[in-house]
């Protein structure tokens, strides 16, 4: 590895000094300019053609649309404000509270536990162990429920 590395089997990759270079009269390239390029100076005109854009052809519209984005509405203990799939009217939840799977664990775990002297029934009297139904003011039907288990 003391010495300079092989040449290249075709060449230099670039040239290394200005002999593979036009000299600068011959830019811009002699012939027409490709279709639908406007004449520039240097390049012949084509006939039959004025200067500029060539005329007649069609031009194409792009549309973009932007996707819809859904927003996911959480609905857990406190109201919320949402449209109403039933009568449609932009409303805030009412909210009451009814016994769930939560309630009915907790109150078998309060039973095995060894609190079975009316202590076990606590949880149904506690709302933070209940559902959670949201429901429309409007025509009271249910939105939502949220299920803590």
């Amino acid at each position: 590895m003391s010495g300079p590395p092989p040449p290249y089997p075709g060449g230099p990759a670039y040239p290394i000094d200005n002999k593979g270079v036009p000299p600068p009269g011959q830019y811009p390239p002699p012939g027409p300019p490709p279709p639908g390029y406007p004449a520039q100076p240097g390049y012949p005109q084509q006939p039959g053609q004025p200067g500029g854009y060539p005329q007649g052809q069609a031009s194409t519209t792009v549309v973009v649309q932007q996707p819809t984005i859904a927003v996911v509405q959480q609905f857990r203990e406190a109201p919320v404000q949402t449209q109403c799939p039933h009568c449609a009217a932009q409303i805030v939840t009412a909210t009451h509270y009814d016994n769930g799977t939560f309630t009915w664990v907790i109150c078998l775990i309060l039973c095995l536990v060894g609190c079975d002297f009316l202590c076990c029934l606590i949880p149904f009297c506690m709302d933070g162990c209940k559902d959670v139904i949201h429901t429309c003011p409007n025509c009271k039907a249910m939105v939502a429920r949220w299920s803590r288990m």
